[in-house]
């Protein structure tokens, strides 16, 4: 089990199901929400700036949001500041439209170690036990 994830998306009908569907997998035991990219930025910041390095394992992204969406998040996530700080965290794209040039663009980001279709279900959850 996981100790902290973080979901960032725009949708807050989704972040409820995300965190129905991980609650009843037994995934983590804690979830932060982020609405957007910024929101998820700040919240890194707060962590450095805390010096507190229970940084979430795991962030299920969004791609489309408003303020900052989820390749300007990762743009920024990639940061050598934040790499440092925050060595071990992985990215999992959530996307709603499954655009092939979207899954090559991921797979840029060595953070990033898999591009799935929303909704995120308990069985997806069970398949990425296996690659964390």
């Amino acid at each position: 089990m996981l100790h902290k994830i973080l979901c960032v998306d725009d949708d807050p009908i989704t972040l409820m199901l995300y965190k129905m569907v991980i609650a009843k997998a037994s995934f983590t035991e804690e979830i932060i929400t982020a609405k957007n990219g910024q929101e998820a930025m700040d919240y890194y910041e707060k962590l450095k700036a805390d010096n507190d390095t229970r940084c979430p394992e795991l962030i299920f992204l969004d791609l489309n949001m408003p303020v900052m969406g989820g390749w300007e998040f990762l743009d920024n996530f990639i940061k050598k500041e934040y790499q440092e700080f925050n060595t071990k965290t992985k990215v999992i794209v959530l996307s709603s439209t499954i655009d092939p040039t979207d899954i090559e663009k991921s797979k840029t980001y060595p953070i990033v170690i898999d591009f799935l279709s929303k909704p995120i279900t308990k069985e997806m959850l069970e398949d990425l036990k296996d690659k964390l």
